[in-house]
C-alpha cells in the first residue's frame, strides 16, 4: 500500500506539472455531495432560536439570553469552532468568504440546487452581524469569553459559562474587526442584490457605518477587547481590513471613492508591498490584491494603474507561492499539500484554494497565463493545483482519509467538537454539567454521538500525519472560516470545465481630473534627542524549541509631532534573529518598508522581531521633517 501511495503521489505531481488531470481522477470524487454537506455544517455551527426548516435535527436552541446582560439583542449568529464562544473577527471573515463564494459561483450553485441553502447560512451570518452594530460607531466583537467556555465541555443548549458581551467604540477602536464586517455587510449586500432588495440595502447601509468607523477611529480590536487576545488575536493589525474592507465597498458600490482609497493608500497600508504565502481570517492581503487585480483585468481604476500594477504582482506572487514557482514558497507536506502551521492547517488550504481558483477563471476570462519566476502557468493548471488540494482533504492522501466529516468511508469519528462530542438534548435531556461533560464525555474513546456532517477538521502534520482523537484539537477540531472558502470552490469543480462562464466585463475607464499636488515645504534635520518618535517594545509570545525559549517581540514607533516624519534611520543591535518590517540600509541600520515613505502625524508603524534573548536595543538615529 505505501509503494501504491508513493507511486500515486509521483503520478500526480507529474499530470499536474504538464496541466492535464488523470482520467482516473476526474470523477473521482462527488462535488456535488460533498458541497451539500460542507453547508449543512453551518447549521450544526448555528446559535440562537434554530428555525423550523433546520435540516441538523440534533442541534436544539442555544444562547437565548446573549446580550441581554449588555442592554442588547446578540441572540443567533454563529458558535466559530468546537466551542460555544462567538468570535465577531472569524465570524464576519466566514460570511464575507461565503458571500465571495456565491458571488462568483452562484450559477454553479444554483445548478446544484445548494444557492438557497447557502443564502441562507449568510443570511444566518448578517442578520446577527446587524443586531452587533446598533449604532454606527459600535460593534459588538465578543459573546462569551474563551476562557471560562475551555473550562466547560457542554452542549450549547446546556450552556452555564459566561454570555458577558464585548464591543468597540470610537473610545476603543477596533479597526481588523470594524472593515472586515463591513467587508461581509458588503459582500452580502451583493448576494441579495436581486433577491431581497431592501435587506441589501440594509446591509450596505451598515457597511458604509462601519468602514468609516474603521477608517476614522483606528486601532486593534484585541487591544480593545483583551479576551480575544488568547484565540483570535489580529498579529497582522488592522491596515489590511481597511484595504478589504475599501475593496468589498467598491465592489458593492462602485463608488469611484473605494476605488481611490485603494489606490491612494495601497503603499502605504501594505497592499502593494507584502508577499504573501497565507490568507485566512487574520491576514486579509492576498485577497485583497486578488480582487484589485480582478478590478484592473476588468478595466478599473487606471487613474491608479501603477498601485494596481504592484497589487497584481503580489497576487501572483500569492499564487506562484503555493504552486511552488516563486522565488519564497509556501510550505507543503511530502503529499504536497499546502502546510502553514501545526493548529487548524486545513483553513489555509481552503481558503488558498479558493484564490486559486477565482484567479484561474479570471485569467481565462483575461485570455492570459500567470507569469511565475520558475515558468508560466496556464489557466487550467492553476485550477488543476486547487484541485488537487480538494482533493487530498477529501481522502486522496496517504492515509486515505477524508477530512470532511461525513464524506466517503474513512473520517474523523472524534471530532474536538462540544456538541457533536455529547449526546444530543433531544435524546438525553439531562443536564450536562460544566466539568461532568469532560468526565463523561470529553474522555470517551468512542465516536461521536452526533453526524457533524460537512465538518472541515484541522487535518495532517507536515508529514501528513493525522490522529482521530477528542482531545487532540490541533487536528481534529473544526472551524466555519474552514468550510467558507470551499462553497465556491466544490460548486466550480462539480459544473466542471464547462462551469465558469462570467466573462470579466471591460468598463468605461472613469474620467481623470487634474490631481491637485500639495505645496512643496523645505525639510528640516531633525535629531533624535528631540524625541518626536517614541518607541514602544514588548514581548507579545514566547516558546521553547529544541530546548531553547523563543521570544516575539513587538515594536511600535509613534510620530509624536505635528507634521509628517520621512527618512527615519533605525538602529537595532543586540538583535539575534529574524526582524520584519523595515527594510535594511546599505549601512547596517534600518529604514520604513519600501511601501511606506512617510510617517504622518500621530500614525504609528509596527514591526516585529524573534530571538532568544531579551529584548534588542532599538533607537532613531535620524529622521526628516515634511
Amino acid at each position: 500500500m505505501e509503494v501504491f501511495m508513493r507511486l500515486y503521489a509521483m503520478a500526480t505531481c507529474l499530470f499536474l506539472l504538464i496541466g492535464i488531470v488523470p482520467l482516473a481522477l476526474a470523477g473521482a470524487h462527488n462535488y456535488g455531495q460533498a458541497l451539500t454537506k460542507s453547508i449543512l455544517f453551518f447549521e450544526a455551527q448555528r446559535s440562537g432560536y434554530l428555525p423550523g426548516n433546520q435540516r441538523v435535527k440534533w442541534r436544539g436552541h442555544s444562547g437565548l439570553m446573549d446580550g441581554k446582560a449588555n442592554g442588547v439583542d446578540l441572540v443567533g449568529g454563529y458558535y466559530d469552532a468546537g466551542d460555544n464562544v462567538k468570535f465577531g473577527l472569524p465570524m464576519a471573515f466566514t460570511v464575507t468568504m461565503m458571500s465571495w463564494s456565491i458571488i462568483e459561483y452562484g450559477k454553479q450553485l444554483a445548478q446544484s440546487g445548494e444557492l438557497g441553502h447557502a443564502m441562507d447560512a449568510v443570511k444566518w451570518g448578517t442578520d446577527y452581524l446587524i443586531k452587533a452594530h446598533p449604532q454606527p460607531h459600535v460593534l459588538y466583537g465578543e459573546v462569551g469569553d474563551g476562557n471560562t467556555d475551555h473550562y466547560c465541555w457542554q452542549r450549547p443548549e446546556d450552556m452555564t459559562t459566561s454570555r458577558k458581551a464585548y464591543r468597540i467604540d470610537q473610545n476603543n477602536p477596533g479597526s481588523d474587526l470594524a472593515g472586515e464586517t463591513a467587508a461581509a455587510m458588503a459582500a452580502a449586500s451583493i448576494v441579495f442584490r436581486r433577491y431581497n432588495p431592501a435587506y441589501s440595502r440594509l446591509l450596505l447601509t451598515h457597511a458604509t457605518q462601519l468602514f468609516d468607523f474603521a477608517d476614522k477611529y483606528r486601532g486593534k480590536y484585541d487591544s480593545s477587547i483583551t479576551v480575544a487576545q488568547k484565540y483570535y488575536r489580529s498579529v497582522s493589525g488592522y491596515a489590511d481590513e481597511l484595504l478589504w474592507g475599501a475593496a468589498w465597498m467598491y465592489k458593492a458600490t462602485n463608488n469611484k471613492f473605494y476605488l481611490d482609497y485603494l489606490g491612494r493608500n495601497g503603499d502605504a497600508l501594505g497592499g502593494t508591498g507584502w508577499s504573501m504565502t497565507e490568507f485566512g481570517w487574520d491576514v486579509k492581503y492576498a485577497g485583497v490584491q486578488t480582487l484589485v487585480a480582478k478590478f484592473l483585468m476588468s478595466g478599473k481604476g487606471r487613474r491608479h494603474g501603477a498601485v494596481f500594477g504592484k497589487y497584481q504582482q503580489k497576487a501572483e506572487s500569492f499564487m506562484c507561492s503555493c504552486l511552488g514557482k516563486n522565488t519564497r514558497n509556501a510550505q507543503k507536506t511530502p503529499a504536497g499539500l499546502i502546510y502553514r502551521q501545526r493548529w487548524n492547517n486545513l483553513q489555509f488550504v481552503t481558503s488558498a484554494s479558493f484564490l486559486l481558483t477565482v484567479y484561474a477563471d479570471y485569467l481565462t476570462s483575461a485570455r492570459r497565463n500567470l507569469r511565475c519566476s520558475s515558468g508560466t502557468v496556464t489557466p487550467p493548471q492553476l485550477l488543476a493545483f486547487a484541485k488537487s488540494q480538494v482533493d487530498y482533504i477529501l481522502g486522496d492522501n496517504p492515509r486515505a482519509t477524508s477530512y470532511m466529516v461525513g464524506y466517503g468511508n474513512n473520517y474523523p469519528r472524534q471530532v474536538h467538537h462540544r456538541a457533536s462530542s455529547i449526546v444530543s438534548i433531544k435524546v438525553n435531556p439531562s443536564f450536562v454539567s460544566c466539568r461532568g461533560g469532560y468526565a463523561t464525555w470529553f474522555s470517551r474513546k468512542a465516536s461521536d454521538p452526533n453526524l457533524l456532517t460537512g465538518a472541515i477538521v484541522g487535518g495532517p502534520d507536515a508529514y501528513d500525519n493525522f490522529a482521530d482523537q477528542r482531545n487532540n484539537y490541533q487536528q481534529t477540531e473544526p472551524a466555519t472560516y474552514n468550510n467558507a472558502p470551499l462553497l465556491g470552490v466544490l460548486a466550480r469543480l462539480n459544473a466542471g470545465h464547462a462551469g465558469y462562464n462570467q466573462l470579466l466585463q471591460v468598463e468605461v475607464p472613469l474620467r481623470e481630473t487634474d490631481a491637485v499636488q500639495p505645496e512643496q515645504t523645505p525639510e528640516a534635520k531633525v535629531t533624535p534627542s528631540a524625541g518626536l518618535i517614541a518607541i514602544e517594545q514588548k514581548t507579545t509570545s514566547s516558546w521553547t524549541a529544541n530546548g531553547k525559549t523563543h521570544y516575539r517581540y513587538s515594536v511600535t514607533l509613534t510620530n509624536k509631532s505635528n507634521k509628517t516624519i520621512k527618512n527615519v534611520n533605525i538602529s537595532v543591535t543586540k538583535l539575534y534573529g529574524p526582524l520584519w518590517g523595515l527594510t535594511k540600509t546599505s549601512s547596517g541600520s534600518y529604514g520604513f518598508p519600501t511601501w511606506v515613505n512617510s510617517l504622518a502625524a500621530g500614525k504609528s508603524i509596527e514591526f516585529v522581531y524573534i530571538h532568544t534573548n531579551s529584548p534588542a536595543e532599538v533607537s532613531v538615529s535620524s529622521y526628516t521633517l515634511a
